[in-house]
């Protein structure tokens, strides 16, 4: 586990922005209590709490990850209009550093369209 610091820093904030998800015509997440979680150089990341998405167009895939600052990482496909396999991550169980993301899901981006409507 490394933690994050000068060269690598992490920042966790409420977003303060309502944030909607969809895959095609479908909604699966819509929420005013997004995260957003900025990392060293990557582009910001919105994580979305799981009660604002509707978990039953998800299903979770055997893929995961490690990032040494966050932990380890679950994917989930979205069965909706069409299937977008591992369309999202998630940190099940966090390390402490970055302990906000619990029970929050995270999209790519490419896979899904991120709208950031008016509150």
């Amino acid at each position: 586990m490394k933690v994050p610091g000068p060269d690598h820093p992490i920042s966790i904030s409420p977003a303060g922005k309502h944030i909607r998800v969809t895959a095609g015509d479908v909604v699966v997440a819509d929420t005013t209590n997004a995260l957003i979680l900025k990392e060293a150089t990557y582009p910001e990341v919105f994580y979305i709490p799981r009660a604002d998405t509707d978990m039953s167009v998800l299903a979770r895939t055997a893929r995961t990850t490690h990032c040494p600052f966050k932990g380890d990482a679950n994917y989930y496909t979205i069965n909706a209009d069409t299937t977008l396999d591992n369309a999202i991550w998630t940190y099940e169980a966090p390390f402490p550093s970055v302990a906000e993301i619990k029970d929050h899901l995270a999209f790519y981006p490419d896979k899904v369209k991120i709208e950031i409507l008016p509150v």
